[in-house]
């Protein structure tokens, strides 16, 4: 004969002889997108891709999808009870502004330093402010396009540089032999200039070639023969119309730092530290 099975029912009754009832916790999952889950009610079994306080919406693998209430213990999660939690928000990470620096938030432009950065022309002005703007407001400082660079030194004496007044200068095709650069030397040996100034570039003939070619959707910046105005021979050739087109083109497929040539974003930021540095 099999010896007899005994049972211990140590904790399962009450000190009245009832019956004491035990309650399996039910455990919360977060819903996050992709988690299958089932609603037992309907049979109805499928992948979270959307939830709220109230509802989490599923799709199962025919792409068909149903609204469901958030209810405790309303689903199955690997075949046993669950209760669905709407997931934790991640903690946010700073938030990088165009030229990937932090993004100060809630920003009011502070009051417009004495110190000036100026940029040969319009499109100069709107590639910084595209992608320097957000920094330029943190710090005070006015962009102020030269339309040329002409006698450069002359403007630097009218401008009056000075400790308290600092004027950085970014110029196009700052090469050995180049106009700009003859026109940057004269500025820096300047003695009315002083510490005060500082000139800095690119190797390009004109901004919109420190904008990297993919950006734009072009393989390579097509070579331009001397003496055909750089613009006009790269819109040509691109066949992108006049040079206002080609500058619709090229200042709007700039969205940051990241669009940028590395020679032309190293200028820039050296230029906002040259001028924001106080005495």
């Amino acid at each position: 004969m099999p010896a007899p099975r005994t049972h211990d029912y140590r904790g399962a009754f009450g000190a009245d002889g009832t019956r004491v009832r035990t309650r399996k916790e039910v455990p919360e999952v977060p819903a996050e997108p992709g988690l299958v889950v089932e609603d037992p009610a309907s049979g109805f079994c499928g992948a979270v891709v959307k939830i709220d306080v109230r509802e989490v919406t599923l799709e199962d693998r025919f792409g068909a999808r149903r609204v469901f209430p958030l209810r405790p213990a309303a689903f199955l999660f690997e075949g046993r009870p669950a209760t669905l939690v709407k997931p934790a928000a991640a903690p946010a990470g700073p938030v990088r502004s165009a030229s990937g620096s932090v993004r100060v938030g809630n920003l009011k432009a502070r009051t417009a330093r004495a110190a000036r950065i100026w940029v040969e022309g319009i499109h100069d002005a709107a590639l910084l402010e595209t992608v320097w703007g957000h920094d330029l407001r943190v710090e005070g400082v006015v962009v102020e396009p030269l339309h040329g660079v002409h006698d450069l030194a002359a403007a630097v004496r009218e401008f009056g540089p000075a400790p308290h007044r600092r004027l950085g200068i970014l110029v196009d095709h700052l090469v050995a032999g180049s106009m700009e650069t003859r026109q940057a030397a004269a500025v820096m040996n300047d003695l009315a200039a002083g510490p005060n100034v500082l000139v800095t570039g690119h190797p390009f003939v004109d901004v919109w070639e420190a904008v990297k070619p993919q950006a734009v959707g072009i393989r390579a910046w097509p070579t331009i023969p001397r003496g055909t105005d750089w613009k006009t021979g790269v819109c040509k050739a691109l066949r992108w119309g006049e040079p206002a087109d080609g500058a619709r083109r090229v200042l709007g497929a700039v969205k940051s730092f990241r669009d940028l040539d590395s020679s032309l974003i190293g200028a820039v930021e050296q230029l906002i530290d040259f001028v924001t540095q106080e005495g």
